[in-house]
Protein backbone atom coordinates (compact mmCIF):
# COMPACT_ATOMS: atom_id res chain seq x y z
CA UNK A 1 0.00 0.00 0.00
CA UNK A 2 1.14 3.31 -0.93
CA UNK A 3 0.03 6.13 0.94
CA UNK A 4 -0.62 9.47 -1.18
CA UNK A 5 -0.93 12.99 0.31
CA UNK A 6 -3.64 15.27 -1.09
CA UNK A 7 -3.88 19.02 -0.57
CA UNK A 8 -7.54 20.66 -0.85
CA UNK A 9 -9.08 23.39 -1.62
CA UNK A 10 -12.94 24.26 -1.66
CA UNK A 11 -16.07 26.65 -1.52
CA UNK A 12 -18.21 25.14 1.25
CA UNK A 13 -21.28 27.12 0.33
CA UNK A 14 -22.88 24.46 -1.39
CA UNK A 15 -21.27 21.35 0.98
CA UNK A 16 -22.74 19.65 3.99
CA UNK A 17 -19.31 20.14 5.30
CA UNK A 18 -16.27 18.03 5.07
CA UNK A 19 -17.44 14.35 6.41
CA UNK A 20 -19.51 11.83 4.40
CA UNK A 21 -23.54 11.95 4.82
CA UNK A 22 -25.76 9.39 3.00
CA UNK A 23 -28.15 11.21 0.84
CA UNK A 24 -25.90 15.01 1.36
CA UNK A 25 -23.42 16.31 -1.13
CA UNK A 26 -20.21 16.55 1.22
CA UNK A 27 -16.73 17.73 0.55
CA UNK A 28 -15.30 14.22 1.46
CA UNK A 29 -17.68 11.96 -0.25
CA UNK A 30 -17.45 13.95 -3.81
CA UNK A 31 -13.73 13.34 -3.12
CA UNK A 32 -13.79 9.54 -3.03
CA UNK A 33 -16.07 9.31 -5.08
CA UNK A 34 -14.30 10.95 -8.49
CA UNK A 35 -11.40 9.17 -7.10
CA UNK A 36 -12.82 5.93 -7.35
CA UNK A 37 -14.55 6.64 -11.09
CA UNK A 38 -11.08 8.32 -11.91
CA UNK A 39 -9.10 5.05 -10.88
CA UNK A 40 -12.13 2.48 -12.11
CA UNK A 41 -11.59 1.32 -8.28
CA UNK A 42 -14.40 -1.20 -7.12
CA UNK A 43 -15.29 0.74 -4.24
CA UNK A 44 -14.73 4.09 -3.15
CA UNK A 45 -11.02 4.91 -0.94
CA UNK A 46 -11.14 5.92 2.26
CA UNK A 47 -10.37 9.66 3.05
CA UNK A 48 -8.41 11.19 6.13
CA UNK A 49 -8.62 14.56 6.41
CA UNK A 50 -6.63 17.13 9.07
CA UNK A 51 -9.60 18.99 9.82
CA UNK A 52 -13.69 18.23 9.60
CA UNK A 53 -15.17 21.40 8.56
CA UNK A 54 -18.60 22.01 8.82
CA UNK A 55 -21.43 22.92 6.67
CA UNK A 56 -20.53 25.74 4.70
CA UNK A 57 -17.33 26.50 6.03
CA UNK A 58 -14.41 26.90 3.46
CA UNK A 59 -10.75 25.76 2.91
CA UNK A 60 -7.56 26.95 1.23
CA UNK A 61 -5.29 24.67 2.86
CA UNK A 62 -6.80 21.63 3.88
CA UNK A 63 -4.92 18.16 3.58
CA UNK A 64 -5.85 15.05 3.31
CA UNK A 65 -4.44 11.19 2.87
CA UNK A 66 -5.71 8.27 1.56
CA UNK A 67 -3.99 4.24 1.21
CA UNK A 68 -3.89 2.72 -2.52
CA UNK A 69 -2.77 -0.22 -3.75
CA UNK A 70 0.16 0.37 -6.36
CA UNK A 71 4.13 -0.58 -7.30
CA UNK A 72 4.51 3.15 -8.74
CA UNK A 73 3.32 5.60 -6.06
CA UNK A 74 4.70 8.93 -7.96
CA UNK A 75 3.12 7.77 -10.86
CA UNK A 76 -0.08 7.27 -9.62
CA UNK A 77 -0.24 10.73 -7.62
CA UNK A 78 0.74 12.27 -10.53
CA UNK A 79 -2.22 10.59 -12.73
CA UNK A 80 -4.18 10.86 -10.19
CA UNK A 81 -3.75 14.49 -9.95
CA UNK A 82 -4.52 15.23 -13.89
CA UNK A 83 -7.80 13.60 -13.84
CA UNK A 84 -9.33 15.08 -10.68
CA UNK A 85 -8.35 18.12 -12.33
CA UNK A 86 -10.91 17.49 -14.97
CA UNK A 87 -13.46 15.63 -13.22
CA UNK A 88 -13.96 17.29 -10.27
CA UNK A 89 -16.61 20.04 -9.71
CA UNK A 90 -15.79 23.89 -9.97
CA UNK A 91 -16.16 24.51 -6.06
CA UNK A 92 -13.80 21.72 -4.66
CA UNK A 93 -10.16 21.66 -6.77
CA UNK A 94 -7.37 19.38 -5.56
CA UNK A 95 -4.29 21.27 -5.62
CA UNK A 96 -0.99 18.29 -5.74
CA UNK A 97 -1.35 14.98 -4.47
CA UNK A 98 2.27 13.11 -3.42
CA UNK A 99 3.24 10.11 -2.27
CA UNK A 100 3.30 10.86 1.50
CA UNK A 101 6.58 10.65 3.91
CA UNK A 102 6.65 7.56 5.86
CA UNK A 103 4.63 7.69 9.45
CA UNK A 104 2.44 10.52 7.85
CA UNK A 105 -1.07 10.60 8.97
CA UNK A 106 -3.28 13.83 8.05
CA UNK A 107 -4.69 14.47 10.81
CA UNK A 108 -2.51 13.27 13.79
CA UNK A 109 0.53 14.30 12.34
CA UNK A 110 -0.65 18.10 12.16
CA UNK A 111 1.14 20.39 14.71
CA UNK A 112 -0.95 23.25 14.21
CA UNK A 113 -3.98 24.12 11.85
CA UNK A 114 -4.84 27.90 10.87
CA UNK A 115 -8.47 29.17 10.58
CA UNK A 116 -9.35 32.79 9.31
CA UNK A 117 -12.35 34.40 10.06
CA UNK A 118 -13.46 37.52 8.05
CA UNK A 119 -16.07 40.01 9.45
CA UNK A 120 -16.93 43.37 8.03
CA UNK A 121 -18.09 46.47 10.06
CA UNK A 122 -18.52 48.66 6.75
CA UNK A 123 -20.98 48.42 4.13
CA UNK A 124 -20.90 44.84 3.04
CA UNK A 125 -18.84 43.61 -0.87
CA UNK A 126 -21.76 41.60 -2.49
CA UNK A 127 -19.14 40.06 -4.06
CA UNK A 128 -17.59 38.77 -0.58
CA UNK A 129 -20.82 37.66 0.69
CA UNK A 130 -20.42 34.05 0.81
CA UNK A 131 -16.92 34.71 2.50
CA UNK A 132 -17.40 37.37 4.94
CA UNK A 133 -20.08 38.21 7.57
CA UNK A 134 -21.09 41.91 8.41
CA UNK A 135 -21.22 42.59 11.69
CA UNK A 136 -22.24 46.34 13.31
CA UNK A 137 -19.30 48.44 13.85
CA UNK A 138 -16.94 49.97 14.94
CA UNK A 139 -15.47 47.00 16.77
CA UNK A 140 -12.81 47.63 19.73
CA UNK A 141 -9.48 46.04 18.07
CA UNK A 142 -7.06 46.58 20.63
CA UNK A 143 -9.40 45.31 23.56
CA UNK A 144 -10.34 42.56 21.51
CA UNK A 145 -6.63 41.94 20.90
CA UNK A 146 -5.92 42.14 24.61
CA UNK A 147 -8.49 39.70 25.53
CA UNK A 148 -7.96 37.27 22.87
CA UNK A 149 -4.25 36.89 24.30
CA UNK A 150 -5.14 36.04 27.51
CA UNK A 151 -7.10 32.95 25.99
CA UNK A 152 -3.20 31.47 24.60
CA UNK A 153 -1.70 28.57 25.66
CA UNK A 154 -3.05 25.14 26.44
CA UNK A 155 -6.30 25.29 28.10
CA UNK A 156 -9.66 23.45 28.40
CA UNK A 157 -11.85 25.09 25.64
CA UNK A 158 -15.41 23.23 26.70
CA UNK A 159 -16.97 26.51 27.48
CA UNK A 160 -17.03 26.50 23.24
CA UNK A 161 -17.04 23.60 22.33
CA UNK A 162 -20.28 21.05 21.25
CA UNK A 163 -19.86 18.10 23.47
CA UNK A 164 -19.20 14.96 22.03
CA UNK A 165 -18.81 11.54 23.76
CA UNK A 166 -15.10 10.37 25.13
CA UNK A 167 -13.68 13.96 23.35
CA UNK A 168 -11.60 16.06 25.72
CA UNK A 169 -11.69 19.68 24.87
CA UNK A 170 -7.87 20.59 26.02
CA UNK A 171 -5.78 22.01 22.83
CA UNK A 172 -3.14 24.31 23.08
CA UNK A 173 -4.12 28.21 21.30
CA UNK A 174 -1.25 29.40 19.35
CA UNK A 175 -2.49 32.51 17.98
CA UNK A 176 -6.01 34.48 18.89
CA UNK A 177 -6.08 37.94 16.84
CA UNK A 178 -8.12 40.74 14.88
CA UNK A 179 -6.54 42.71 12.48
CA UNK A 180 -8.21 46.35 11.46
CA UNK A 181 -9.47 44.77 8.80
CA UNK A 182 -11.51 42.38 10.32
CA UNK A 183 -9.85 39.11 10.02
CA UNK A 184 -9.86 37.44 12.98
CA UNK A 185 -6.71 34.66 13.20
CA UNK A 186 -7.05 31.30 15.04
CA UNK A 187 -4.22 28.66 15.21
CA UNK A 188 -4.15 25.91 17.50
CA UNK A 189 -2.94 22.43 17.49
CA UNK A 190 -6.41 20.84 16.63
CA UNK A 191 -9.82 22.25 17.26
CA UNK A 192 -12.78 20.64 18.98
CA UNK A 193 -16.04 21.15 17.00
CA UNK A 194 -17.46 24.60 16.91
CA UNK A 195 -14.59 25.33 18.72
CA UNK A 196 -13.40 28.63 16.48
CA UNK A 197 -16.75 29.97 15.52
CA UNK A 198 -17.44 30.28 19.32
CA UNK A 199 -14.01 31.96 19.73
CA UNK A 200 -14.73 34.53 17.76
CA UNK A 201 -18.65 34.90 18.73
CA UNK A 202 -17.47 35.42 22.60
CA UNK A 203 -14.85 37.79 21.28
CA UNK A 204 -17.06 39.89 19.28
CA UNK A 205 -18.89 40.25 22.78
CA UNK A 206 -15.75 42.30 23.77
CA UNK A 207 -15.63 44.41 20.89
CA UNK A 208 -19.36 45.86 21.19
CA UNK A 209 -18.15 46.24 25.21
CA UNK A 210 -20.99 44.12 25.84
CA UNK A 211 -18.45 42.03 27.80
CA UNK A 212 -15.26 42.19 28.96
CA UNK A 213 -11.85 40.29 28.59
CA UNK A 214 -12.25 38.77 32.39
CA UNK A 215 -15.33 37.58 31.60
CA UNK A 216 -14.10 36.06 28.26
CA UNK A 217 -11.15 34.15 30.52
CA UNK A 218 -13.73 33.18 33.04
CA UNK A 219 -15.26 30.80 30.49
CA UNK A 220 -12.10 28.85 30.71
CA UNK A 221 -13.28 27.63 33.96
CA UNK A 222 -16.80 26.06 32.67
CA UNK A 223 -17.58 22.34 32.83
CA UNK A 224 -19.62 22.69 30.07
CA UNK A 225 -20.91 24.95 26.79
CA UNK A 226 -21.53 28.58 27.48
CA UNK A 227 -25.19 29.21 26.39
CA UNK A 228 -24.09 32.85 26.37
CA UNK A 229 -21.60 32.56 23.74
CA UNK A 230 -22.88 33.05 20.40
CA UNK A 231 -21.61 30.45 17.08
CA UNK A 232 -20.72 32.49 14.16
CA UNK A 233 -22.68 31.98 10.99
CA UNK A 234 -19.86 29.29 9.03
CA UNK A 235 -19.56 31.12 5.87
CA UNK A 236 -16.93 33.50 7.38
CA UNK A 237 -14.71 30.79 8.17
CA UNK A 238 -11.76 29.41 6.21
CA UNK A 239 -9.36 26.53 7.16
CA UNK A 240 -5.95 28.43 5.42
CA UNK A 241 -3.17 26.02 6.98
CA UNK A 242 -1.96 22.80 7.99
CA UNK A 243 1.10 22.56 9.55
CA UNK A 244 3.54 19.46 9.77
CA UNK A 245 6.76 18.61 11.48
CA UNK A 246 10.22 17.48 9.35
CA UNK A 247 9.67 14.25 8.04
CA UNK A 248 11.49 12.04 11.03
CA UNK A 249 9.28 13.28 13.59
CA UNK A 250 5.52 12.79 11.81
CA UNK A 251 5.14 9.05 13.20
CA UNK A 252 6.30 10.04 16.76
CA UNK A 253 3.70 13.11 16.37
CA UNK A 254 0.82 11.02 15.29
CA UNK A 255 1.66 8.82 18.18
CA UNK A 256 1.64 11.38 20.64
CA UNK A 257 -1.56 13.03 19.34
CA UNK A 258 -3.77 9.73 19.13
CA UNK A 259 -2.87 9.20 22.69
CA UNK A 260 -4.15 12.90 23.88
CA UNK A 261 -7.28 13.11 21.82
CA UNK A 262 -9.43 10.23 20.60
CA UNK A 263 -12.01 11.73 18.82
CA UNK A 264 -14.13 14.97 17.70
CA UNK A 265 -13.80 17.12 14.46
CA UNK A 266 -12.58 20.77 13.42
CA UNK A 267 -14.42 24.12 13.79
Amino acid sequence: MTRLRLDIAYDGTDFHGWAAQTGLRTVQGELELWIARVLRLAEPPTLTVAGRTDAGVHARGQVAHLDLETDDGAGLAAHLAYRLRAALPEDVVVKAVRVAPEGFDARFSAIWRRYVYRLCWDVPDPTRRRHVVAVPGPLDVPAMNAAAARLLGLRDFTAFCKAREGATAIRTLLEFAVADTGEITVKADAFCHSMVRSLVGALLRVGTAERDADWLVSLLSATERCGEIHVMPPHGLTLEEVAYPPDPELASRAQTARQTRCCGGEA
